[in-house]
């Protein structure tokens, strides 16, 4: 292929890996030199903790693809710069000599407008641009009704994926092969900072996470191992049923491209774990093009009528708030997730959907707190995802549970961790009690507690409230809805 620019620039954000990369292979093909880096932005980074563990995700990935780099061309690597991003890139731009800069679509909100200021002001130097689809395996208005319109309910867009989706959109860009034009490094240019240099101190990255794309990979191997047992396995918080994958397809240290192959490829076989699996990078798809379609989500419920629902409010609200995130609210399972997200920085799916659903419609608390807690403490935190898994969890968004339907944290618990497993790993001090009394300590008899050297209220809290009471209180907060719906 001509090249068709003398010099181009690959801008790196949520697609930390050199293999199967969109915008690195077009920049490569169309590109006599190609030089890459990564903004660590200022934009995003001053607002967070000083602790955050996604940084150091980041940066252990920045290390992982700078290696990446050098092994495709000895001498390559990833420039590595601590800014505004916004201001950096056309900075940055002038500095190499690019003529034009390539990167990969980021569609939240914060990010488009981000690209179209950097996109303006390139342009201006008479510098283009180019992004590519890398995030998802279908965006924005690619899988359509048959009227042209957007779909709002899960299992027909799941559908028309799955009729639309071929080898084309699972193959993936053969990086390697167009190595050669990848450029030499500035001198010192590829070197990654350390947490302390960018005003950061070290929060605890799990060990299953560190490597970058090495370490994505060798996830993913151990997974498809055992994807075919995803659909008995993946509901049981004590069981090794997840990928764990999902900070990964977040930072793009793994390819969705490659994911989505493997298990459409072992779907097809009659493989149901596999089929399962898929389903849910499906949902990712279609939480992204609701995102992208309705961008008011972001802000609003989905369906409007749900704004009309009054939370509660002022002190109380805040206590009840306060308890559910640092794991006080007195049930064992809801408490045991939120202790392993502030713990770990992660929490399995299922819990999401109990703690979330006890949030809402058991404290009556409104459903956008705990999208902002997530969003600052979970690992793989994806704002279409976790606005799309909130607004279910609140029936407010598309294709959400109805508003009726409220789980019930007790016998999610006795389905799910029956024997207790999961919650004596974050509630040590209920692991004396038998796996009858473990999910609701509070009916256990006081002989019963006493023999387990436990005391409510000292050694554990007392439920912040009776669920059967919730449940009504619930169902007449959400009765607006209903009268809306029958108006």
């Amino acid at each position: 292929m001509e090249k068709i620019h003398r010099r181009a620039l690959v801008w790196f954000r949520r697609d930390l890996r050199a293999d199967d990369h969109a915008a690195l292979y077009h920049a490569l093909r169309q590109s006599a030199e190609v030089l890459c880096v990564f903004v660590l932005d200022r934009e995003i980074l001053d607002a967070l903790p000083r602790a955050d563990r996604r940084v150091e995700f980041i940066l252990d990935a920045l290390t992982a693809l700078n290696e990446e780099l050098a092994a495709l061309r000895p001498g390559a690597g990833l420039i590595v710069r601590h800014a505004v991003a916004r201001a950096e890139l056309p900075r940055l731009a002038a500095e190499l000599g690019v003529d034009a800069v390539f990167c990969n679509h980021d569609d939240e909100p914060q990010a488009l407008a981000r690209d179209a200021a950097v996109k303006q002001a390139l342009q201006a130097q008479g510098v283009a641009f180019f992004s590519h689809k890398d995030h998802v395996i279908f965006e924005r208005s690619e899988i359509l009704t048959g009227l042209g319109r957007p779909y709002g309910v899960f299992t027909p867009y799941k559908n028309a994926w799955l009729r639309a989706v071929d080898a084309f959109q699972l193959r993936s860009y053969a990086v390697a092969r167009h190595a050669a034009a990848l450029a030499a490094l500035p001198p010192h240019a590829g070197r990654v900072p350390g947490l302390g240099e960018i005003g950061f101190e070290p929060a605890g990255l799990p060990e299953l996470l560190r490597g970058g794309s090495r370490g994505a990979a060798r996830l993913f191997d151990e997974f498809l191992a055992r994807m075919d047992q995803y659909d008995r396995t993946r509901d049981f918080p004590a069981v090794k049923g997840p990928s764990y994958l999902s900070t990964h397809l977040r930072f793009g240290t793994i390819s969705i491209r490659r994911l989505a192959r493997a298990a459409h490829a072992r779907m097809q076989g009659g493989d149901h774990g596999a089929e399962v699996w898929l389903s849910e990078l499906i949902w990712r798809d279609f939480y992204h093009q609701v995102m992208h379609h309705h961008p008011h989500v972001v802000e609003r419920a989905f369906r409007p009528e749900y704004e009309l629902i009054e939370w509660e409010d002022g002190a109380a609200a805040e206590a009840l708030f306060k308890a559910w995130c640092e794991g006080r609210t007195g049930y064992p399972i809801v408490d045991a997730a939120m202790l392993q997200l502030n713990q770990t920085g992660y929490m399995h799916n299922r819990l999401r959907m109990v703690v979330a659903s006890f949030l809402i419609k058991d404290l009556g608390v409104d459903w956008r707190w705990g999208e902002r807690y997530f969003a600052q403490q979970l690992l793989d935190f994806d704002l279409a995802a976790n606005n799309g898994g909130w607004q279910w969890a609140a029936s407010s968004g598309c294709d959400a549970q109805p508003y009726f339907r409220i789980f019930n944290p007790v016998s999610q618990s006795e389905k799910f961790d029956a024997e207790g497993r999961f919650i004596k790993r974050y509630l040590p001090q209920l692991a004396k009690l038998p796996p009858k009394l473990i999910h609701a300590p509070w009916l256990a008899k006081p002989l019963e507690l006493q023999a387990c050297g436990l005391q409510l209220g000292r050694d554990y809290p007392a439920p912040l409230v009776i669920h059967e009471q919730a449940r009504t209180r619930t169902l007449l907060r959400y009765a607006v809805v209903k009268s809306r719906a029958l108006a």
